[in-house]
This record gives structure tokens, C-alpha cells and sequence, in this order.
């Protein structure tokens, strides 16, 4: 009996720590004249004087901002687990997480990195400095994370990739490309300057811890094993992490545990 109540005590204390906050928010762009919604994942703040870091997890192609709380549930643990805050955009059906030079009303790359991190600033108790960001997401949102913490480390102090689409131009005809870039025959310069491995220059040894993962049955296995290889060419650190796996939730499931640990640490440095 003794042994049974122990343990209805330690269930109960296991239960009550899982505290973690969703909350859907609505998020003003003045780049866009609109409002997008957010998935905000907020830990139990222990003193109410808690300030925490802040994981931006962007969604890939066709998705939306629930995609990660409503495919993988331990998304939200990990919020309480390392005393982070997630936040999960809406970066619309197909835009890539750039500003695109055809159709002016797409600028997810102004809206992820300066005025959603500004909103979220503005309204929770964060950790505002690059050392208090990350971002990372999966497949377009791979992409989008690391294009955006490329080109803005002043925002973000650590950056990370599942299944990225890190290099665009192998693909000319897929997943609306066209529609945001122009197509690629007219205009390989703007595929060119929008694919993540073509902007390595921007990073030196000690900018910008970086995780990189992808399955090795993956269609875009081929581009992120180069991007890896032009990191190690250019003596940029990194972690690389490959295993069997597909292009599919079974393989993020899995991946987001460990960028979660990694952007941990980055946070407790």
C-alpha cells in the first residue's frame, strides 16, 4: 500500500510539473498589412521575475502554425523540460521565409526576423537578445531557418535544419518556387541568392552554432550532405546529423529532441 500511494506522489509531481502554456496568438505584420497567428509555448515560470530564451520552429510547405503542436505532442514538454519558449509562425501555404521579389505581399523574411521576434518581445517575458533566440524548422521551414539566421545574426544566435530545402535550384518546378522567385531560367540569380548553401560566406568560425539534420531516404539528402561538406570546406562548425529516414513526421518527431537539447545548451552558455 505504502509503495502504491509513493507512487500516485510521484505520478501526480510528474504531471503537475508538465505546466507548459499553448496559446494561439494574432501577430501583426506592417510589412503585409495583416494579421498571421502564432502557436506561443510558454514554461511555467517558477518567480514571476523569469525571463526565458525564445525557439522559433517554422512549419514547411502547405502548413500552417499548428502544424507542430497537433503532429508531434512533446513539442510542448520541451517548452517546460529545458524553460524555453516556442513560438511556431504562420509562414503562409509557400513562402519559403523570404521577402519575395515577385509579389510584394510576401515578406516572411521581414516578418520572421524583425517583427514577430519585436511582437513577441513586446508581449512575454523573453530573453531579448541574439543569445536568447533560435530558430530552426523543417523542410521549408529548414530552409527559411537558416536563410533567415544567415542573414540576420544580430536576431538569432543559433540556427538549425530538418530536411531543409537548402539549396532551391534543383528544384524549378516544385512546391510554388516559381510564383515567389520568377522561374528559374529567367531569373537563376534570384534562385541563386535565396538557396541557403550559397550563403556560407556570410559565416565565420564562432557566428552561428548550427545543427543540421536529414534522413538519408530524404529527396533533399543530396543538398544538405553538400551544404555540409561546404560548411567543413569553409571550417565553419557545425553539428551534422544523418540516419535512415524519410522526408515525413515520423523523421521531425524524432529530430526535434535532439535540436531541442542542442539550442538548450546554446541558451545556458
Amino acid at each position: 500500500m505504502k509503495k502504491l500511494i509513493a507512487f500516485v506522489f510521484f505520478l501526480s509531481g510528474f504531471i503537475s510539473a508538465k505546466a507548459s502554456k499553448v496559446d494561439t496568438v494574432s501577430t501583426y505584420s506592417t510589412s503585409m498589412k495583416k494579421n498571421i497567428k502564432a502557436v506561443v509555448i510558454t514554461p511555467e515560470a517558477i518567480n514571476p521575475s523569469d525571463k526565458f530564451p525564445v525557439l522559433y520552429l517554422l512549419h514547411g510547405y502547405s502548413g500552417n502554425q499548428a502544424d507542430w503542436i497537433s503532429k508531434v505532442k512533446t513539442v510542448a514538454d520541451y517548452a517546460d523540460q529545458y524553460k524555453m519558449i516556442i513560438v511556431c509562425p504562420d509562414g503562409n501555404f509557400s513562402s519559403w521565409y523570404f521577402d519575395s521579389p515577385v509579389d510584394k505581399n510576401w515578406k516572411y523574411e521581414t516578418y520572421v526576423s524583425t517583427e514577430l521576434p519585436a511582437w513577441i518581445d513586446s508581449h512575454y517575458k523573453t530573453i531579448n537578445t541574439k543569445e536568447g533566440r533560435a530558430i530552426t524548422g523543417l523542410s521549408m521551414g529548414g530552409h527559411g531557418a537558416l536563410y533567415i539566421a544567415f542573414k540576420h545574426q544580430d536576431v538569432f544566435g543559433a540556427a538549425g535544419s530538418m530536411s531543409g530545402g537548402v539549396d532551391l535550384r534543383p528544384f524549378p518546378l516544385n512546391w510554388d518556387l516559381a510564383k515567389r522567385l520568377g522561374s528559374y531560367s529567367e531569373f537563376p540569380e534570384r534562385w541563386d541568392n535565396s538557396s541557403v548553401i550559397n550563403l556560407t560566406h556570410l559565416l565565420t568560425a564562432k557566428s552561428l552554432p548550427l545543427i543540421i539534420d536529414c534522413g538519408t531516404e530524404d529527396f533533399f539528402y543530396g543538398v544538405n550532405l553538400k551544404l555540409h561538406n561546404k560548411l567543413l570546406d569553409n571550417n565553419i562548425p557545425h553539428d551534422f546529423i544523418s540516419r535512415k529516414g524519410a522526408h515525413n513526421w515520423e523523421y521531425w518527431s524524432n529530430a526535434i529532441g535532439y535540436q531541442a537539447l542542442f539550442f538548450s545548451k546554446f541558451f545556458k552558455r
